[in-house]
């Protein structure tokens, strides 16, 4: 036992470290930990940073400039900019190489503001959203970033600096064309169209705004884009106009046209263009492009055949899967019933057609989260005139869609005020390059359709459409404009079907200054809401708003 127990004592005694002895010189030096320095900014992809100095190790704990190179933060900066199609760049790539290689001044590393990352992430965040990749978590704006309490730096400072020279140099030339308010003449996905028209919001941030009616059955954002002098305010005497496309899911050419107007009456306003501008400043432009998004991303799969004529019968079959909700429902069949509450008052006196209200037992029925969603936009919004787009045949449908004779499927149907439902028909009709041509004619309506014009219920009656119910319930005039016999129309068929549309499509919103406004107003000179104004002749009165 005691040779075991001397072993381990020397042992013990000859793995000590040797002490170090005032009196002998030489014999040790203390360990002493040195300290992290400033250093160069080497990386490639962060050489044009406003400052020149960094330290490792970095925010993201990155020990060396090696290390933080062959991490796959460094990888993603080098591809980011191809990968969101020149989006946001060079902004991202920049935020991105303030945590990979922060700011260093006198030894001290210094960390990028919270307001910058918080800033760029809802300026881009639509960006990622638009290749379903999600925010790059090392530009995390609560853990990698501060605030200036804290003694931040704007890493854009520099970025900032050299725009304002750009500005500068410009003066007054108009901006150039950006490639995601361009239009490109190819088919969107949902995240993408939207990617589109917050990009349209912020390169026309002084004429336009985006804004959500609500969700589909599956929770895709119902996302408008407005267009107006002064976005988000309703102003007197500045009618209110909508578009509403892709209400079927699988007639998709609405859908891509009024993405190309989005983007069109923005690049034109900035351009110079007179007449867009004087359409924006005296009018409030709204476009729904999708209202069935969930429809759109099953008929794009290709799970029907695109190239049969619209079934205004609403039958639910293989070749028309796509058309429906993501509950089966017809959209253009969900609304209130209107039309057959004033066909039934039709023997009393003194009936009216207009601000008929929703009946209590519309509730008990299904209600599509999409339906709901354009009846109380169509509420809250005065509208005056709207138009609603679709495929299946080449005219454009006025009220009424549902026969005044309940065996009669196709007799014609006028609403009180025929006559301008027929004026904005034609509008649309004759501005399209082709419309109102009897040879262009190319589906089941030109039996009974004149110069690109039908009656809808002359051409084949149902209830619960958008169309009625706009005029019954509300002001709204809205026509439906189908778009052609090819509801889902090959991709380079596109810019043509712009080409044939776009004045159309501008000439109708124009329409809306058509006739007499004007403001009533009390004996102390107040304006007054909800005052019923008749027309002689015309049962369908409509009323003010302030």
């Amino acid at each position: 036992m005691l040779p075991l127990l001397l072993l381990q004592s020397l042992v013990s005694v000859s793995s000590a470290p040797p002490r170090c002895h005032p009196g002998v010189r030489g014999l040790c030096k203390p360990i002493v930990e040195e300290r992290p320095k400033c250093t160069d900014v080497l990386l490639s992809y962060c050489d044009d940073m406003s400052y020149t100095q960094t330290m490792f190790p970095n925010i993201l704990g990155h020990k060396t400039r090696e290390e933080a190179e062959a991490g796959a933060e460094y990888l993603l900066l080098s591809v980011v900019e191809s990968l969101l199609g020149g989006e946001c760049n060079p902004e991202i790539r920049m935020l991105g190489c303030s945590v990979l290689a922060p700011r260093c001044e006198r030894e001290v590393v210094l960390k990028p503001c919270r307001t910058t990352c918080e800033a760029m992430r809802k300026k881009c965040s639509h960006a990622f959203d638009g290749i379903e990749m999600a925010w790059p978590y090392f530009l995390d704006c609560d853990r990698f970033f501060v605030s200036e309490e804290e003694g931040c730096y704007d890493p854009l400072e520099g970025l900032q600096a050299e725009q304002n020279v750009e500005d500068a140099d410009s003066m007054e030339m108009p901006p150039a064309e950006e490639p995601a308010t361009a239009p490109q003449f190819s088919y969107h996905s949902n995240a993408q169209m939207n990617a589109i028209l917050k990009k349209v919001e912020e390169r026309c941030s002084d004429i336009a705004r985006t804004y959500s009616i609500g969700r589909s059955m599956e929770g895709r954002e119902l996302l408008v884009i407005e267009f107006s002098n002064n976005p988000g305010q309703h102003e007197l005497l500045e009618p209110e106009v909508k578009y509403v496309g892709n209400m079927h899911g699988n007639e998709v050419l609405g859908r891509q046209l009024l993405i190309y107007l989005s983007q069109y009456l923005c690049s034109e306003y900035l351009l110079g263009n007179e007449r867009i501008q004087t359409l924006v400043n005296t009018t409030r432009i709204h476009i729904l492009p999708s209202m069935n998004p969930d429809g759109y991303e099953v008929a794009v799969a290709g799970a029907q055949d695109t190239n049969d004529d619209e079934d205004r019968s609403g039958r639910h079959d293989s070749w028309n899967i796509g058309r429906n909700n993501a509950q089966n429902i017809d959209l253009n069949r969900n609304f209130p019933d209107l039309t057959s509450v004033i066909y039934g008052r039709r023997r009393m006196k003194g009936y009216r057609t207009d601000h008929v209200p929703i009946p209590d037992y519309y509730w008990f029925g299904k209600v599509a989260p999409e339906t709901y969603a354009v009846m109380k936009w169509i509420r809250s919004i005065p509208f005056v005139l709207s138009a609603s787009f679709h495929g299946g045949d080449l005219v454009v449908v006025y009220p009424y869609d549902l026969s005044k004779h309940p065996l009669q499927s196709t007799m014609f149907s006028p609403t009180p005020d025929d006559q301008v439902f027929k004026f904005l028909a034609r509008t649309y009709a004759n501005a399209h390059e082709t419309m109102s041509y009897e040879s262009a004619q190319c589906g089941s309506s030109r039996t009974h359709s004149e110069k690109g014009m039908i009656n809808g219920a002359q051409w084949s009656s149902f209830a619960g459409s958008m169309m009625d119910f706009n005029y019954l319930h509300t002001n709204c005039f809205e026509v439906t404009v189908e778009l052609g016999c090819d509801k889902f129309p090959p991709e380079e068929e596109l810019f043509l079907a712009w080409h044939e549309n776009h004045e159309a499509l501008i000439a109708f919103v124009e329409a809306a200054h058509r006739g007499i406004k004007g403001i009533v107003r009390d004996e102390e000179g107040n304006g007054i809401k909800d005052v019923q104004i008749s027309v002689k002749g015309i049962r369908h009165d409509v009323t003010t708003e302030m």
